[in-house]
């Protein structure tokens, strides 16, 4: 998913952003922690950071490739990170209740249900969540959440210690590179 911060307006601005990949799963206890780490990440840079939602469904997680999907209909309904922060902040009722949660959360942000729920059957938006978990694992990707900023492969699944300011060394030296 390439949803990040509300796009720049100026295309020059859009060119100069650094793009963080955030591989996770709308299922994974770590990835809900992650979250204030990425807010605070896009807090702080806004537009010249493009924080790009990347899946890796878990197959011990028996709803996450499902949520990506569902995450994938969120973007195009232009919600995927209000429909993201949604899912991960309820991760236990998600594991309950699969994809009826779903297209319940779609519902209460005012999202198209339906489209939802037929996006869900009929399987429009597999081919985006194979191709992100198919990459991943090319890249070294394990487990969830994994970060890749300037070709740097973080892991938080191991441990989130340190990783949002690393990500900022990271992220601060290549605006500067870049005369942001």
């Amino acid at each position: 998913m390439s949803d990040s911060s509300p796009a720049p307006a100026d295309p020059a601005t859009a060119a100069s952003a650094a793009v963080l990949d955030v591989w996770c799963e709308l299922q994974c206890p770590d990835c809900r922690t992650a979250l204030d780490d990425v807010r605070a990440l896009r807090a702080r840079y806004g537009d010249r950071l493009e924080v790009r939602l990347r899946h890796f469904p878990l197959e011990r997680h028996k709803h996450a490739f499902a949520a990506a999907q569902a995450a994938e209909e969120a973007m195009e309904q232009r919600q995927a990170w209000a429909y993201v922060e949604a899912v991960l902040g309820r991760v236990e009722e998600l594991d309950r209740r699969g994809e009826p949660f779903l297209v319940e959360v779609a519902g209460e942000l005012g999202l198209d249900a339906d489209e939802f729920d037929t996006a869900l059957i009929d399987g429009r938006h597999i081919l985006i969540v194979d191709a992100d978990q198919a990459e991943g694992k090319a890249i070294g990707v394990t487990g969830t959440p994994t970060y890749v900023v300037a070709g740097e492969l973080l892991d938080g699944g191991k441990s989130q210690e340190g990783l949002r300011e690393r990500i900022e060394e990271i992220v601060d030296r290549l605006l500067a590179g870049q005369g942001a």
